[in-house]
């Protein structure tokens, strides 16, 4: 299609918008709908190709060259209306990040948009290209010289990203990294490189409860290598007796497609990909840590900027400045992603695909309102898919460490956060997120921390390290998780789930008997943060190394309905007021851990397979109510915890499936668990709904149905013995 067709066609679309708006401003009240009236008659529109000139007027004839200049004019001319800034097809090399202010902000009637054209695929990049003159290194290897100054931090080569020299190598077909050797390291390795020092070693958390990265330093005369790092855990510890590697050392570059630049000789050296012949290549460098960044301020916010159908690579790796302690969980945080948003207001990311970035994908720091991440395409990131998080300022009587305990007499005892200095009624809905945490372990597709009513709706998520969805603690609740499919979880760590809390909040205490005490004499305590239920309802889970759903220490304040879980059942430790109604626990069970004396917890209404798997259950009651649920199995499993009021008028009895084996797992009308209140939900509006999406995204296996025998099903699961649930 010539230029001029495409011209027309524009010039078409604008006008079918105006009529739509303008219909709009029909139904709208007079004030309103002249506001809209006086927003379509200044709107203008911006264009910027990769073939444009900054000194050009921007128009679709004779477009501008960068985003920068682009922003620039849409600055000037958003006071006057709406504005579309129109970014042709190309790589746009960021030079540095583009940074949008208050001054950039748009307004509900008259936004600031900045798309692709429709069909045509905008890519903007922190990183460059290279042109080399490659040559002959030997037994393979190619060399080039590289820029001055040149600093790489990953390298792409047809658009795919390539591995540092590292050993052992990459094997995608080994879960842990890719490859893992516990001498990878040692003095007998070490001994074969001249100079380690800008290496790295990736090793997991001893428990396997994430990863720890640490930069090499050098090595000493007997080949001990030196290092520092290892703070990217909230639960220190030392490295994992198998599971590490290192990478960045040149004379580990032996396998296709990995690489190393010595930046003292401004040399770059490279293992052709299998198939790839450089000298034709696009080679392409990180430089930038941020892409895009909307920085405002609760005072002066950015507001009303749309991104939309843009493809954002080349963002840098942060793994050595995740530092930050996220309360007391686990997790620790780097601030910042290839998206970057921190006091805005009603901002959208549309459409868009986040590929391959180094750290975090998208990132929402302190004081943001109403985000929408809708319809995107995020993978293969080195961290967090989409993180919401706060500031530590907005908390009350914040602890950071895992260790650190509260005195009673002292806690801030006014409920919710004291600041609005956190993400509040945001929203992640029909994205596919998948394979992020490709560097750091200890990340999730989307995490939360510190925030309030954060929505993830309609998302397919799987092939991740830890979790599927995160949340750290209870502060401050509200949150929505609904219509997700998310699975092929927890591949390279342990001890977690599908979906994943804490709630180690100010009521909180690793001894149980402070919290049973402190409660009793302040019933208020436990609801100081969590102070709205968290609800996930409507979920397919699967997870096969962990649990499908689990709240961990303190998680409080949940509502869990209608989810069918598919692997590894619903694990509930100590907390208060959660209830589970309406579920379907496929082949696994409830499992109590460590429960308060009064937890008002309630497991009701649900279906499940098997016998609870209670650990260090030392209370005679069990919650408020643990009844009215259908036990596949049998009568001796429905019995089993009677002394501790549960299932008094529980049944046992066959479910009737419509189609278990096609995933269809409503009841049949006359199916006994009618008789204890459930309610079938829909089976076919799990995970995304965009066509382009759903055409692209997998679907758990479905399991078939089994009865364990007893024994079988008295074995405590791996990681969850007694002594194993106390260490947590």
């Amino acid at each position: 299609m010539d230029g001029d067709s495409i011209g027309k066609m524009e010039e078409l679309e604008t006008k079918r918008a105006l009529m739509s708006h303008r219909s709009l401003a029909r139904l709208l009240p007079p004030a309103s709908a002249a506001i809209l009236a006086t927003a379509i008659a200044c709107a203008v529109d911006l264009h910027v190709a990769p073939g444009g000139k900054d000194s050009q007027p921007g128009t679709y004839e004779q477009p501008f060259a960068t985003l920068q200049r682009a922003q620039q004019a849409a600055r000037a001319a958003a006071a006057k209306g709406a504005v579309t800034v129109r970014i042709h097809g190309g790589t746009y090399y960021l030079a540095e990040t583009l940074v949008f202010t208050a001054a950039d902000s748009g307004t509900e009637q008259a936004p600031v948009i900045y798309r692709a054209e429709p069909g045509q695929d905008a890519v903007l990049s922190g990183g460059a290209r290279l042109e080399l003159q490659w040559r002959l290194y030997r037994d393979g290897i190619l060399q080039a010289s590289t820029p001055e100054d040149l600093e790489i931090d990953q390298l792409f080569v047809n658009g795919q990203r390539q591995p540092m020299a590292r050993y052992p190598n990459y094997d995608p077909d080994v879960l842990v990294y890719g490859g893992y050797d516990r001498n990878c390291f040692a003095p007998e390795r070490a001994a074969r490189w001249k100079d380690p020092a800008g290496g790295y070693i990736h090793a997991m958390h001893s428990a396997s409860w994430g990863g720890m990265h640490y930069r090499i330093t050098g090595k000493d005369a007997e080949n001990r290598v030196t290092y520092e790092g290892g703070w990217q855990n909230n639960r220190p510890s030392r490295m994992h007796g198998e599971h590490r590697f290192v990478e960045n050392i040149f004379e580990e570059l032996d396998a296709p497609g990995e690489w190393f630049h010595d930046a003292k000789t401004r040399t770059l050296y490279c293992y052709p990909p299998e198939g790839v012949d450089l000298k034709t290549a696009t080679v392409e460098v990180v430089r930038l840590r941020h892409l895009i960044e909307l920085r405002g301020s609760k005072e002066s916010p950015v507001r009303w900027i749309t991104l939309q159908g843009l493809t954002f690579r080349h963002a840098a790796r942060t793994f050595m400045e995740n530092k930050e302690p996220l309360l007391r969980s686990d997790w620790t945080t780097y601030r910042g992603g290839a998206v970057f948003l921190t006091g805005a207001e009603d901002c959208r990311l549309i459409d868009c695909e986040l590929d391959q970035v180094g750290g975090n994908a998208i990132f929402a720091s302190a004081y943001n309102r109403r985000i929408a991440v809708r319809g995107c395409h995020i993978h293969e990131s080195g961290a967090n898919g989409v993180a919401f998080v706060g500031s530590p300022d907005a908390v009350r009587s914040p602890l950071f460490n895992y260790g650190e305990t509260f005195d009673y007499a002292k806690i801030d005892r006014t409920p919710g956060p004291r600041g609005d200095d956190y993400p509040a009624d945001c929203i992640v809905e029909d994205c596919l997120i998948t394979r992020n945490g490709r560097v750091e372990k200890q990340t999730a597709p989307v995490q939360i921390s510190m925030a309030e009513s954060i929505t993830v709706r309609h998302c397919s998520i799987y092939e991740v390290p830890r979790a599927g969805i995160n949340i750290s603690e209870g502060t401050w609740g509200g949150h929505l998780i609904e219509f997700c499919d998310i699975f092929d979880t927890v591949l390279e760590t342990g001890d977690h789930g599908s979906f994943n809390s804490w709630g180690r909040d100010r009521y909180w205490h690793p001894d149980l008997r402070t919290v049973d005490r402190e409660v009793a004499a302040d019933p208020a305590l436990p609801f100081l943060d969590a102070r709205r239920p968290t609800v996930l309802r409507n979920n397919r889970w699967r997870c096969d190394h962990g649990w499908d759903i689990d709240l961990d220490d303190g998680s409080t304040n949940y509502r869990i309905e209608s989810n069918l879980l598919l692997r590894g059942g619903l694990k509930m430790r100590e907390g208060y007021r959660r209830i589970a109604t309406n579920n379907i626990l496929v082949n696994d069970t409830l499992h109590p851990h460590c429960w308060f004396e009064k937890s008002g917890d309630v497991f009701r209404g649900n279906i499940v397979m098997g016998s609870y798997r209670p650990a260090v259950m030392n209370i005679a009651k069990w919650g408020e109510t643990v009844d009215f649920n259908l036990f596949t199995t049998s009568e001796d499993d429905r019995a089993r915890f009677a002394k501790n009021g549960c299932d008094e008028h529980s049944i046992v009895g066959d479910p009737m499936f419509v189609d278990p084996e096609s995933g269809d797992f409503r009841v049949r009308d006359g199916s006994p668990a009618l008789a204890i209140g459930f309610q079938n939900f829909p089976m076919d509006r799990f995970g995304v709904r965009k066509p382009e999406l759903r055409a692209i995204a997998r679907t758990p296996e479905i399991p078939a149905l089994r009865q364990p025998a007893g024994a079988d099903r008295m074995r405590p699961r791996k990681g969850t013995s007694s002594a194993a649930s106390r260490s947590r």
